[in-house]
């Protein structure tokens, strides 16, 4: 994994490379890898991480059929501007 500098800015580069492992599930795997997990865990774990996925791709099909109402949008409130006049 790979994240550039620009302008010696290592907090930016730093905000970048967490978002990204977060992407990738690094931090995930790294909490899994802490302590063994029995085979039968992992099965029940996997399964229900399957049904998780299943049940979320459903509801998004049936939002976009109309089905369900769709979830409300967030109003973030305005980020003030770096720069003032």
């Amino acid at each position: 994994m790979q994240v550039l500098v620009r302008d010696n800015n290592v907090e930016q580069a730093m905000r970048v490379l967490k978002k990204k492992m977060q992407r990738e599930g690094v931090f995930r795997e790294m909490k899994a890898r802490r302590s063994y997990e029995k085979p039968s865990e992992k099965r029940v774990r996997e399964k229900a991480e399957a049904v998780r996925r299943t049940r979320k791709a459903a509801r998004k099909q049936a939002q976009r059929e109309g089905l369900l109402p769709a979830p409300k949008k967030k109003i973030l409130p305005a980020r003030p501007s770096a720069a003032k006049f």
